[in-house]
Formats: structure tokens, sequence, C-alpha cells
């Protein structure tokens, strides 16, 4: 029986996907629409074995907040803090490095450091730390800053983006993070995220470091008070940004987590619509190589049960998380190695560790077991061909 002969009438997407043809924005509305969650998810996972095989992805990475100051107050964060609350943080240089170290006896190969827009910290306090950060070990990879971040950094240097940039990465900086794209939409983004970065200025940073050799992920964070209609919004900019600059590695939808912030909105999203979403972006944006189930959001349960719905990634092992688990986020701060190759075998994919550019390290066989720690993995090796293109899935032949 054909997953696509149903009262919904998407065959005709089923067909565009198949045959390779790009959606339209009314088309990824249609598939947001669609309550068959299984037909979505057959043809979202068809798109991704189609491009990726059956390998599924994860990195060694360590999470460092190095401040949660910051002089904007979005509606929906329940990260930051002002200099008067007694509750907020601020890192040394030092105390960055120990973190370091501690996560390079655990194998570590990333640090994804992001913060707050510190009110008073100089630009030289951040080439300082990447600098720092560089030279405990050359081989850990530096993916750093959000958009906004970024422009506040040109404002402290009195700079422009770019020379901003430049001065970043002669420091150490080698990937920007994709946090902070929000919603794009105006109306949505005004009620989410008051005095944040536009839209276009987001992109603009990106489409910057991209012209300059850099490579960045891209979000979209979702489940709040954004229509259908927003979400394809979101992903249609995104998906003409990557046509243009090509320096997106990977998307990452992040579920909204609904606690201690000021939007009235009392559940994040629920697993349909997580698992819908992951689909839609699967099959809408197809000039992106990997889209990520954000394990941290989903918990790993519902990670592991994505990657039949499009996603081909589950993030990583994390160490230790704020910004989720201050909004609510009931999963752990971080997981172990062997848990996320146990996930992805189970879930019938192969496990592959990447590193910040999604490529491959080291690829699992069936009878390797996984440890939960470890040395610093050796450099990237070249990754191996994908398997050979997935067969179209019964159902959608």
């Amino acid at each position: 029986m054909d997953l696509f002969n149903g009262p919904e009438g998407l065959e005709d997407l089923r067909d565009k996907v198949v045959a390779g043809d790009r959606l339209t924005p009314e088309d990824g509305l249609r598939l947001f629409q669609s309550r068959d969650l299984n037909g979505l998810g057959a043809l979202a996972d068809f798109a991704n074995r189609r491009r990726n095989g059956l390998r599924a992805s994860y990195i060694l990475n360590r999470y460092i907040n190095y401040s949660n100051y910051c002089i904007l107050s979005c509606q929906f964060c329940a990260f930051s803090r002002k200099k008067r609350d007694n509750d907020g943080f601020q890192l040394t240089e030092e105390q960055m490095v120990a973190k370091a170290r501690e996560a390079l006896a655990l194998g570590i190969t990333e640090l994804h450091i992001v913060g707050g827009l510190h009110p008073s910290l100089p630009f030289s306090y951040y080439t300082g730390f990447l600098r720092a950060l560089k030279a405990v070990d050359p081989r850990l990879q530096l993916k750093c800053f959000t958009a906004v971040e970024i422009l506040h950094l040109a404002w402290l240097a009195r700079k422009s983006v770019r020379d901003t940039l430049l001065e970043l990465k002669e420091a150490g900086l080698e990937s920007l993070t994709g946090g902070g794209a929000e919603i794009f939409r105006k109306e949505v983004r005004s009620k989410i995220a008051t005095g944040k970065e536009s839209a276009e200025e987001y992109l603009a940073v990106h489409d910057t470091w991209h012209a300059l050799g850099g490579r960045s992920t891209c979000t979209m964070l979702y489940g709040h008070v954004e229509s259908p209609e927003d979400r394809i919004d979101h992903l249609d900019r995104l998906r003409r940004q990557q046509d243009r600059s090509g320096g997106f590695t990977g998307f990452i939808p992040l579920p909204y987590q609904p606690d201690n912030n000021r939007i009235p909105v009392r559940h994040g999203p629920s697993g349909f619509d997580q698992l819908r979403t992951l689909a839609v972006s699967r099959l809408y944006l197809d000039n992106f190589d990997h889209v990520t189930a954000y394990w941290v959001g989903m918990g790993l349960k519902m990670a592991q049960i994505a990657l039949s719905h499009g996603a081909d990634d589950v993030h990583g092992t994390i160490v230790e998380e704020h910004i989720f688990h201050m909004a609510g986020a009931k999963s752990p701060q971080g997981t172990a190695e062997r848990d996320l190759v146990r996930a992805i075998r189970e879930a019938g994919r192969i496990p592959v560790q990447r590193n910040t550019f999604y490529e491959a390290i080291r690829v699992w066989d069936k009878t390797e077991e996984a440890p939960t720690s470890g040395q610093m993995a050796a450099a990237p090796a070249t990754s191996a061909p994908a398997s050979p293109e997935a067969p179209i899935p019964v159902g959608l032949a």
C-alpha cells in the first residue's frame, strides 16, 4: 500500500522528492499540515539515506559558557542575567583552560563556546581565551559565538564584522555556532527576542564568515508562538543563504523549552511535532548535507527515533549544558560516547564519530564497543564513501 495514497493527496510531493526536484514553500506548508507522520518520516528517511547512506554521526564535544551576563532581555531566555543578579557568572581564561584540559582527558575534539552579550568585557578577553585554548592542544577545534555575539564583538573592537571575524580566526576561531537564529520572521522575532539582531543581520554575519572560507551551523527555535508558515519562511531563508554561500555544514532544529521565561507558552513541542519538524526540514533543505536531532532538547530516546525521520546526527557528549537546562530541559547534562553509539546502532544506523565539520574521524563496526572516555582522537581520517544510494522504500516506489 502506498504511504501517500491517503486522503491528504501528497503523492505529487513524494514524486518530487524521489525525482530530486526542489520543494516550494507551498509544498513545505502542506508537509507541515500532514498528520501522516509515518509516511512523512519514510519520505524524509529516503531523502536522508540517498544523501548519507546508513551513517549517523556524533561528536565528542564540551560546551563552555563563558558568562551569562547579557545586555539583552530576550523573552524566551532563561539563561541571561544582569550584573545585579546573584546567580550570574563569568569565567576567567584560567578556568576555561582548566575545562579544556579536563575535556582532553575525555577524548573531546571540539569546544563549543557561547555566552551572553557581556556589558563590560573587552575584545581582548575573547581573542585571549581563543589563543589560550588553542595552546592547550592545537587539535581542539574551537566552535564559538553566535551571530549576535559577533555583532557585539565588532562593536567592542570598533571594527567591521569582516575584520572582527578575521581577527578571531587568527586567534583560533574555526567555526561559528548556529545559535540565535530563533525564528526569522520579524513579527515573531519581536515577540520572543526584542532587541536581538534581525534575520538579515544573522544571515549577513554567516555570509561574511562563509566568504572568508569559514563554515558554520544554523538553527531554528520552534514550538512557541510561531506558525507553520513562519517555520517554512525560516527554512526558505536558510536554503537561499546556502544557495548563495554554501557554508552551512548542518541544520539543528531546537525544540523550545517553556520554563523560566516570559513567553506565555506552557508546553514545548510534542514528540509528534519534533519528528515532523525534523522530517520537513530534511525534505525542504535539499542543499544541506546534515540535519541534527539535538538530544539535549529532545532527549536521547526521541533523538534515536529521529534517525528514521530524516536526521543523520545526534550532536555530542556536551559534558555540561546550561542554556536549555535553565529553561527546563530534563535531559542529562551530558552523555557518554558509549550511549550515543548504542543509540545509533539500535536505530539500525552505522555510528560515525565526526569532527566539527561533519568529517568522519572513525566509523564503528558492528563488534566494537565504544569507550566512555579515552585519549584525544587522532587527526580526522579521510571519510569513507557513503553507502550506495538507498533504494526507494516500500510504499514510496
